[in-house]
């Protein structure tokens, strides 16, 4: 085998054939979108959208600008930096064929902390239209307990009383004066996250901050400034080392930090800009006036639904999703939840056949092409199931529905939340709250309700007895006799 290519513009050219390359000259486009939180799953969304219009012909102007806030996004920097903004994804097939294509529509990155000044202006430049945001469901601020801004958080205090903003609302609010004051439109704040109405909850955030820090400027956004709400979709893996590794010994590419992704892909958006927008649906975006029923559908079954499956699955000792969807029990737990709790909770969704939709979410959960680890699915429990699975235990509660299965999902979150699986193995609890979680979930053989009496994660939850005698009796079977005993006994359980 030759020696893999080292990815970069002067490169291109020596690719392998099979690998699709962009059409277009990169040095002609000009950027029109400011991207925040540059990972996976915008590099193989987002970006991958662009990339085909531009592809097309289409959206010179629209070209996108990294910017990463996070510490570990220099990682990310360095490794676009030295290949020109460019990056291999890969579409993995169950049947194990692979489409392989370079993404070129990431013509520029900055990283905040080494120069917020920069990714101010960039965003007050007139020809930024868009700041488009995956920054996790965490990146919102919100209390889980109010549902509010949290102003108190220390480093939203010190951008609201220091010099050089350091967060994503302090850099986009400065850049919003100066467009303010220097006579230019707003540009869109467009939100790409799983959140339902994350538009309404961009919103929120962006506009509590502006009126703490000027009341005026927030008066301005109200009038000005839009937030699209939008359905986002594509199962996205951490790239790990052994992937790069494949990519490179399959595909002859060196590519410092490629992307792997099921071959489905979908964005629902809500056609609200501010000042303009790419042809997106030339791209096979779909654009919509209401994406409420998308966004619900995808959150409470496929989000949802990964939730389900993620903690039964590692402490009945699977450890990538594509092993454990396969499995008969788990797809028909999972399928259960969907038909009896979640579909109750949803709204018509035009053009979508929901019985197909959850058939093929989980063929989508069992391509073993992706190899997704259960461990992803479970970290950072505490920003997800608020938002994916609590709503559909309080609309069913609210409306005497089924809240088994639900419950349970709770009960095995909790569960695995000890730290240690049913073999006496460590378990790496991902959290931002692990250091209240863990505690908490260690006293629940005792305190068989500790855990969920958190009121900052549940809030009131804990006084609803229909909801706590089914967390109870599941977190008891779990401890009593094991993840998967518990799944047979709820699978067979009728339907109250």
């Amino acid at each position: 085998m030759n020696a893999p290519v080292t990815l970069a513009a002067a490169t291109l050219g020596s690719l392998p054939a099979h690998v699709t390359v962009p059409t277009y000259d990169r040095s002609e486009i000009t950027t029109g979108i400011v991207h925040f939180g540059v990972g996976g799953f915008h590099r193989a969304h987002q970006a991958m959208y662009v990339d085909t219009l531009l592809n097309t012909g289409k959206a010179r102007e629209w070209g996108i600008c990294g910017v990463g806030v996070m510490p570990g996004d220099k990682r990310m920097k360095g490794a676009l930096d030295a290949q020109d903004g460019l990056y291999t994804l890969v579409s993995r097939h169950s049947d194990g064929t692979w489409d392989a294509r370079i993404i070129g529509s990431i013509v520029e990155y900055l990283y905040a902390p080494d120069d917020p000044e920069a990714v101010i202006e960039k965003m007050a430049a007139p020809g930024t239209r868009i700041v488009s945001l995956t920054v996790t469901e965490g990146g919102y601020n919100l209390r889980h307990d109010t549902g509010e801004f949290d102003a108190s958080h220390p480093a939203v205090q010190h951008d609201l009383t220091s010099g050089a903003p350091t967060t994503t609302f302090g850099l986009v609010i400065a850049a919003l004066a100066r467009r303010r004051e220097r006579g230019l439109p707003s540009f869109t704040v467009m939100s790409c996250d799983n959140i339902e109405g994350n538009g309404h909850v961009a919103r929120k955030v962006f506009t509590a901050f502006a009126e703490l820090k000027d009341p005026g400027l927030a008066e301005w956004m109200r009038a000005n400034t839009t937030f699209p709400n939008s359905m986002v979709d594509r199962i996205t893996p951490v790239t790990t080392p052994e992937v790069t590794a494949a990519i490179t010994e399959r595909l002859g590419i060196d590519d410092r930090w490629p992307v792997v992704a099921e071959p489905f892909t979908s964005w629902v958006l809500e056609d609200e800009f501010a000042d303009g927008r790419p042809e997106f649906d030339a791209a096979g975006v779909h654009l919509v006036t209401d994406v409420a029923p998308y966004e619900l559908m995808k959150l409470r079954l496929l989000n949802a639904s990964h939730q389900g499956l993620c903690y039964f699955a590692y402490l009945a000792g699977y450890r990538l999703v594509h092993d454990a969807a396969s499995d008969p029990l788990f797809s028909a737990f999972l399928l259960d939840y969907m038909n009896r709790e979640a579909t109750p909770t949803l709204k018509p969704v035009p053009g979508v056949n929901l019985d197909e939709y959850k058939k093929t979410l989980i063929e989508r959960f069992s391509n073993p092409e992706i190899a997704d680890t259960i461990a992803r699915l479970c970290a950072e429990s505490s920003d997800r199931i608020p938002k994916w699975l609590l709503p559909v235990i309080r609309e069913n509660l609210a409306k005497d529905g089924d809240i088994r299965l639900s419950a349970a999902i709770v009960a095995s979150w909790a569960r695995y939340a000890e730290g240690v699986d049913e073999h006496g193995q460590p378990i790496e609890v991902v959290d931002q709250l692990r250091n209240t979680l863990v505690p908490l979930a260690q006293r629940q053989r005792d305190e068989p309700l500790v855990f969920v009496k958190n009121t900052s994660v549940f809030g009131a939850l804990a006084d609803e007895p229909r909801f706590t005698e089914a967390y109870t009796w599941a977190l008891d079977s779990l401890h009593r006799d094991g993840a998967r005993a518990t799944l047979e006994k709820l699978v067979s359980a009728p339907v109250r």
